[in-house]
């Protein structure tokens, strides 16, 4: 069987939660199978080339195209649905998109899409015009009745595409994503631990939080709740440290910042690099995730399999996918966030009870895992 696959995703320069989705699973998939032949297929106007990742084994084969991109999606794709990407792909049986994209596809090409999330369109108000434009244009709502099969990554989201777009339940598959084994409690004496503590100057009790600065991860929440702890005395050895690349309508993010009376005690990292996210959690007293809404929220299960206890917000996916492993707040009060970071920072049993429940969590979640449903899924005759 021929496979294609939409490897677009993997062409940031900076990989967010669907790049490294995207990565991590298809490597588990050609982990796995060495049968079915894969078709990747990515479009640039430029030569990126060099910063795409080199997937090597003898059933893959790399196929782009070299539009102007806005010129492909918008035009090409949108309006005269060519060229068709299955055909460019050699004339595969199964394409499969990794996350929502512009497309066209023969008759006859059995189609696979993953969704995330819904956020662009249950918190628009979320987004920059630039973004919810892009959403417009691409018709969520065209694409998902034209593929034959959507994978959700938590019930949560399937939830959400029946409830919003109206498709039958039938039509989706959840399959939750995994944690990368790179992820794990480390020894203290790791020689690394103060590599990286000292390369980026890490105080050494911080609270924690990994993601895109942008509306949607509640960063101003964070910050402060953050501020209201810090003001306690015997709280005042705490730093926060927000790790993460810049995105879009941050500027009241900053400004919160820039208001706290303890921003002396507020650290922006700025990117880091996935081989470093490990040493960040594990050198964390405490990870904080207060989002407002997520498809899945990975950097939770990340934070657990490295033995950090996690805070996170009792909505969307997150229960679904935290289990019993975290303290849950209300991402809009304030002062529910404060008081989980003090009642976690206060007593160490509840620490320690939250580590194991965390490590335990985790475990259930493997990309080997979710690589056989989606073979399973290849597989599947319709």
């Amino acid at each position: 069987m021929k496979i294609g696959v939409d490897i677009r995703p993997l062409m940031d320069k900076e990989y967010s939660g669907v790049s490294w989705y995207t990565l991590d699973l298809l490597t588990a998939i050609l982990d796995q199978d060495k049968i079915n032949e894969y078709f990747l297929y990515y479009n640039s106007g430029h030569d990126i080339s060099s910063r795409m990742p080199k997937i090597l084994a003898a059933n893959v084969k790399t196929v782009s195209t070299k539009y102007p991109n806005k010129l492909f999606n918008y035009l090409l794709q949108n309006v005269l649905h060519w060229p068709k990407l299955d055909k460019l792909s050699g004339g595969v049986d199964i394409f499969w998109l990794p996350h929502i994209n512009f497309a066209s596809f023969s008759k006859n090409c059995r189609k696979i899409l993953t969704i995330h999330d819904l956020s662009f369109l249950i918190f628009p108000e979320f987004f920059s015009d630039r973004k919810n434009f892009w959403h417009r244009m691409i018709n969520v709502k065209k694409i998902i009745s034209a593929v034959d099969k959507i994978i959700a990554i938590s019930e949560n989201t399937k939830k959400d595409i029946v409830d919003n777009i109206g498709v039958p339940a039938e039509k989706i598959m959840v399959v939750y994503s995994g944690v990368g084994a790179e992820f794990k409690l480390l020894d203290s004496n790791d020689d690394n631990l103060k590599k990286i503590k000292d390369k980026y100057r890490l105080p050494d009790k911080f609270i924690l939080n990994i993601g895109t600065i942008e509306p949607r991860k509640n960063i101003v929440g964070l910050v402060q709740a953050f501020d209201l702890m810090a003001q306690i005395p015997k709280f005042q050895d705490y730093y926060l440290v927000i790790a993460g690349s810049s995105g879009w309508k941050n500027k009241e993010i900053f400004k919160a910042i820039n208001l706290a009376k303890n921003k002396d005690k507020i650290k922006i990292i700025g990117y880091i690099e996935k081989s470093e996210r490990t040493y960040f959690y594990n050198l964390a007293e405490i990870f904080c995730y207060p989002s407002f809404y997520e498809g899945f929220g990975l950097p939770v299960l990340e934070a657990m399999a490295c033995g950090t206890p996690v805070i996170t917000s009792a909505v969307s996916s997150l229960p679904e996918v935290a289990g019993e492993a975290a303290l849950y707040v209300d991402p809009n009060d304030i002062n529910s966030i404060t008081e989980a970071m003090q009642q976690l920072a206060a007593r160490e049993e509840l620490q320690k009870l939250m580590v194991v429940r965390g490590l335990v969590q985790a475990k259930k979640f493997s990309w080997k895992k979710t690589a056989e449903k989606y073979l399973e899924i290849f597989n599947q005759k319709i």
